[in-house]
């Protein structure tokens, strides 16, 4: 209390000096030398915030001062990548913890921590000198946020569906410009389109679209990081209409928007067509053309490619100037669905230069089949076939007609005679192999048993002078009773 009440009594004496003190100091009693202004060539460290706000505040050893003017701050700490949150000192030598924001007696403090950075609105904070205590970047800047606009090109009067167009802005504070590097990281730029439900238009009832980002990292169209020009880049792949551009600058406490007037987006301007076999004998003829009321047709360039229905791509190019209508051949190889894509550049009839994403073409091509000739007529010149001089032309057409029916055999015959003829031959040829497996069999068993008889004559006939005679003469043996017979008699 001591240290703060020796401020107050320097400022009250119109000294206009700093209180400059180091960790060391801060464990000792308070001490202050007064500094003469004259001597003093840097600019003091602690700066009022009164009505007109400024755009921040360096810090000496963390510390700053708010003025008792002040009814609601919004700061924002750089720290460390990925150190703990600040902790704020009151002038009364109180501390305000993040994990202490949300209690009652806090209700009037917001606080936003994130990786590098916190963000802290206090409403009503005490007047005086405060100071942050933690892993503070060494030149960081307490950065005050009063009123944070996004000031950005107007969007061009005459804009068309699927254009990729580009668009610079920059941020200010309190109407001052802000050159902090590590203030991208804490806000998000964005437009956004909101249709205005005109009946009259295509994109009435449409949702909100979203058609662009700021950044200010150097890439896609961003010429150069971190200064301090944030670039955005459109891709207007939406339906055309009336749209009411907003733009927003959106921080994890609070966002701002800025709605400008409605604006017409014209329909994508550029018209294709396609002659098949327009380009002569296997080729057919892409057509690409413009609303000429839009677009200047001598400056339109056209980068594209062919997707063939086997999948094979053709890439081409068309920059010659002309006032017609541009053309391309398309091989015409195979018969299928050919898709065509672009991109035009070109310059509207005002004078901007655009860059155009054409949606998708595609046509379906068939090959010529040649007329088909019955063989059967072929050689013929039979007097009924042979046309008669007198006969007219629909009364040949008739007769022709009547011809072809006669012979023409529906898909249903054709199917039924295929089946039939299939069973046919199954069972021919099922009967071949029966007939022939049978007759192999009966001709092998056959030829067996004339074996086993030719085997049993010789020895029937040499036992046949000494067996007996009359009743005791056993009927003639053959086989294994024949050769039993003799041990059967003795």
């Amino acid at each position: 209390m001591v240290k703060f009440a020796f401020i107050a009594l320097l400022m009250v004496m119109g000294s206009g000096a700093a209180l400059a003190q180091d960790n060391t100091e801060q464990r000792q009693p308070a001490a202050a030398t007064d500094v003469p202004a004259a001597q003093d060539t840097k600019p003091s460290p602690i700066k009022q915030i009164g009505s007109d706000y400024h755009n921040d505040i360096v810090l000496l050893r963390n510390r700053f001062r708010v003025d008792y003017e002040v009814d609601e701050v919004t700061m924002v700490f750089f720290r460390e990548y990925g150190t703990a949150p600040v902790v704020l000192v009151r002038p009364d030598g109180s501390k305000i913890f993040q994990s202490q924001v949300g209690n009652d007696e806090d209700s009037r403090i917001s606080w936003y921590d994130a990786v590098s950075y916190d963000m802290i609105r206090i409403k009503n904070p005490v007047p005086g000198p405060w100071q942050a205590v933690g892993q503070i970047l060494p030149d960081s800047r307490v950065m005050v946020i009063s009123d944070i606009e996004l000031h950005a090109q107007p969007l061009p009067p005459v804009i068309f569906s699927g254009e990729i167009l580009k668009s610079t802005a920059s941020l200010t504070n309190g109407g001052e410009p802000i050159d902090s590097n590590e203030f991208r990281d804490v806000v998000e730029l964005t437009i956004t389109l909101v249709s205005t439900n005109n009946p009259n238009f295509d994109n009435f009832g449409a949702q909100t679209q979203q058609v662009a980002t700021f950044q200010d990292n150097g890439r896609g169209m961003d010429e150069a990081p971190l200064d301090g020009v944030f670039t955005g880049q459109f891709n207007l792949a939406i339906a055309p209409g009336e749209w009411t551009p907003v733009f927003e600058v959106s921080t994890p406490l609070f966002s701002r928007e800025q709605i400008s007037e409605p604006l017409r987006l014209y329909p994508n301007p550029v018209e294709m067509d396609v002659k098949l076999d327009g380009g002569g004998d296997g080729y057919h003829k892409l057509m690409i053309d413009v609303d000429r009321d839009l677009v200047d047709i001598s400056s339109l360039l056209i980068d594209g490619k062919v997707r063939f229905p086997n999948g094979d791509i053709q890439n081409f190019s068309l920059t010659k100037p002309s006032d017609k209508a541009r053309e391309h051949l398309i091989v015409a190889y195979e018969e299928g669905v050919f898709r065509v894509k672009l991109t035009a550049y070109g310059t509207t009839m005002n004078g901007r230069d655009f860059i155009l994403d054409v949606p998708e073409y595609t046509f379906v091509a068939e090959m010529a089949r040649p007329e088909m000739q019955d063989p059967m007529a072929v050689g013929q010149e039979t007097d009924e076939a042979a046309p008669s001089d007198n006969d007219s032309p629909s009364e040949r057409v008739i007769e022709a007609q009547g011809d072809l029916e006669a012979r023409a055999v529906t898909p249903e015959a054709e199917e039924s005679m295929d089946t039939t003829t299939l069973i046919t031959l199954l069972i021919a040829v099922n009967g071949t192999i029966l007939v022939i497996g049978g007759t192999v069999i009966a001709f092998i068993v056959l030829r067996r048993r004339r074996a086993a008889i030719r085997t049993a004559s010789p020895k029937s006939e040499a036992s046949s002078g000494e067996a007996p005679s009359g009743e005791d003469a056993p009927a003639r043996q053959t086989g294994l009773l024949a050769r039993l017979w003799p041990f059967k008699k003795g």
